[in-house]
This record gives C-alpha cells, structure tokens and sequence, in this order.
C-alpha cells in the first residue's frame, strides 16, 4: 500500500508537470527538448503489465501546432527497497516510449539518501547494449527553497525542497517561504501542501512556524488561519474529554468519537462547561440538541 509520503510526492508531479522536466534539466543536468506544454498521461500500462503495476506518473512534452510528443518522462518515486522494480522500470520505459512513438526518461524520486544510492543502480536488461541506468532526483538534487517569491512561482517545488530538506538547518526558512506560497493556493493543495510541509520540517522549526502563525505573521495565509484554528478545536475537544476523566467519569466510544468529530468552537464551549456539572457523560450530547 503506498505512503501518504509517496502518492503526496506523485501529486507534486502530477499538479506541475512541468516539474519533472525541470528536475531533469536543473536538477540532474539532462537535455529537454523546448516543448509548449507538458501534460499528465494515462500511467495505466496494462496491455503489457499486470493491472495492479503502473507507472507513479507520465508526463509528455508536446511541441508545435500539432502538439506532437517530444519526450515522455515516466515518474517513479521511490521510497523503500522493491526488488520488482528493477524488472518492471524498463517495461514501463518500453511500454510509453511505444504509446506515444517518442524518447523516453525513467525519473526516480526519492527522498532518502541511501535510496538514491539504491534506484541509481543500472539495470543489466540481459539484451547485449541494452543497460538502463536510471535518472534519479534524491534529496541533494533537489534545490532549497527559501525565496517568498521562488515559492510563489513554483509551490510544488516549494513542497518538495520541504521534504528534501525540512530536517536540516534550513528548515524553518523552507517553512516561512511555503507560508507566503499557501495564500495563492487552491484549499485542497492549499491544506495537502501545508500538512506535507510542517510534517516534514525539524521539531525547532515546525514550533517556530506555528507560534508565528499564531502571532499574525505578515505571511500569515488562509491555510495557517486553518491550521492554527485546527489546532484550537483540537486541544478544546481533549479539553472535554479530559474533564470528564478527571472527574471519574466513564466516557463511551459513542461519546469520545463525537466530542473529537466536533469542529465547532461555541458547540466545544458549551462542552467544557456542560462537563463540570453532569453525572452521566451522555448528558453531554443530549445537552447539545436541547
């Protein structure tokens, strides 16, 4: 079953398919051809593989009125050992050269170092010249993103030097850039982005970003605005629930699981003060609909 980590970091190339020609390019120093656009394809390659094998992502760069394909970039990432990989990459490089009649790069992503190591292994096909090396984006290809503006320009890549480097000393600089990205954002990448990002970064630096969002910092975006209230609701919930406990009484499932379900302040309120003066933890809820 794939990671959060894995299919957030696909969704990166799938939402900027310009990013895995830019990665090839700036990144690992590979010729691209000027193209016009670059678009996500079908990754479904079930006419030679088994369904459940397909590609992470296949980006195409189109060129000219007719919009021909002038190279296909199939995207892996690539997170753990997998010992298929080394048997499936060159049939997916085969596969979607084949479909759109145009070369073809295999990009592995991956954000471990040692797994760097591991994917840039060439792969001995058995057919005498035909050794597939693959191109691979690890953690030091990938730039460090602390410009507002960069940010603004290219938040895929803003995310992605989050996960790349959100551990190291520029990890709260990373964090503040994302922040002036976030307000420019749709809300569903504006919320996986955001989660993505302060889950990756340093402990030091996740607290500083959170106290400035909760400060009012001049960057401060509709997502951390979201985050910080998420937080409020949260601590409010446990609030509930612990004042029950400490007063001995017992709390059902039933009960814990709508006091946490909740995400309304004034209805989080009332709990807390309904909580100091029941008996029975069920006249919580019904104290809610009277």
């Amino acid at each position: 079953m794939p990671s959060v980590t894995h299919e957030a970091l696909v969704e990166l190339f799938k939402n900027r398919p310009t990013l895995a020609a830019e990665m090839l390019q700036d990144a690992l120093g590979q010729p691209v051809p000027a193209f016009t656009e670059a678009r996500v394809e079908s990754s479904d390659l079930s006419e030679i593989v088994p369904s459940d094998r397909r590609a992470d992502a296949v980006i195409v760069l189109l060129v000219g009125e007719q919009q021909r394909p002038a190279m296909a970039i199939v995207v892996e990432v690539q997170l753990g050992p997998d010992l298929d990989k080394p048997y499936v990459w060159p049939v997916y490089v085969t596969q979607t050269r084949a479909r759109h009649r145009c070369p073809t790069r295999l990009l592995v992503v991956t954000i471990d170092p040692k797994m760097a190591r591991w994917c840039s292994q060439p792969i001995d096909t058995g057919h005498p010249g035909w050794l597939l090396v693959p191109l691979v984006l690890g953690p030091q290809g990938v730039p460090v993103i602390t410009d507002a503006e960069l940010a603004k320009a290219a938040p895929e890549l803003a995310v992605l030097s989050a996960l790349a480097h959100g551990q190291g000393e520029a990890g709260e600089a990373i964090g503040v850039a994302f922040l002036a990205a976030a307000a420019g954002l749709d809300e569903e990448r504006r919320a996986v982005y955001g989660d993505l990002v302060l889950s990756s970064l340093n402990a030091a630096a996740r607290r500083t970003l959170e106290a400035m969002m909760k400060a009012g910092y001049e960057f401060q975006s509709e997502f951390a605005r979201s985050y910080v209230a998420k937080g409020e609701i949260k601590a409010k919930a446990q609030a509930v629930l612990t004042f029950l406990e400490a007063r001995g009484l017992e709390v059902p499932a039933d009960v814990r699981e709508r006091v946490l379900a909740s995400t309304d302040l004034a209805e989080l309120d009332l709990w807390v003060r309904r909580a100091a003066v029941i008996n029975d933890a069920r006249e919580l809820l019904s104290s809610a609909t009277s």
